[in-house]
């Protein structure tokens, strides 16, 4: 998997299967729901993005559920060297106070 920041694309990576197919292209994005996976696609002579690898909806899911599963790991390992228990766990956090609306006035609207 290779991370980065491009946008809204978190990572690209490759997906081999049991058969010993490898699949290149498959990109993990960062949508308003969270991570999902993005399949390979090629652009087409209209500028648009079209699907060149089809899955059915079970399999989408477990491609999806495996890449958020793999970047998590990857993102939360330690450092070389340095076990998991060496660190105390964070402090609780503060409680805290929730903001008041104030509310608008005719003086607040510009025209």
């Amino acid at each position: 998997m290779n991370k980065g920041n491009w946008g809204k694309i978190r990572a690209f990576f490759d997906l081999q299967t049991e058969e010993g197919f490898t699949i290149k292209g498959f990109k993990l994005v960062e949508g308003i729901n969270g991570l999902f996976v993005g399949f390979p696609s090629q652009k087409g002579s209209d500028d648009e993005y079209y699907d060149t690898v089809w899955a059915d909806r079970d399999v989408k899911e477990q491609v999806n559920q495996l890449a958020v599963k793999t970047y998590g790991q990857e993102v939360m390992s330690p450092p070389q060297g340095i076990e998991e228990d060496d660190f105390p766990p964070p402090p609780p956090p503060e409680p805290e106070e929730a903001p008041v609306a104030v509310p608008f006035s005719d003086e607040d609207i510009p025209f």
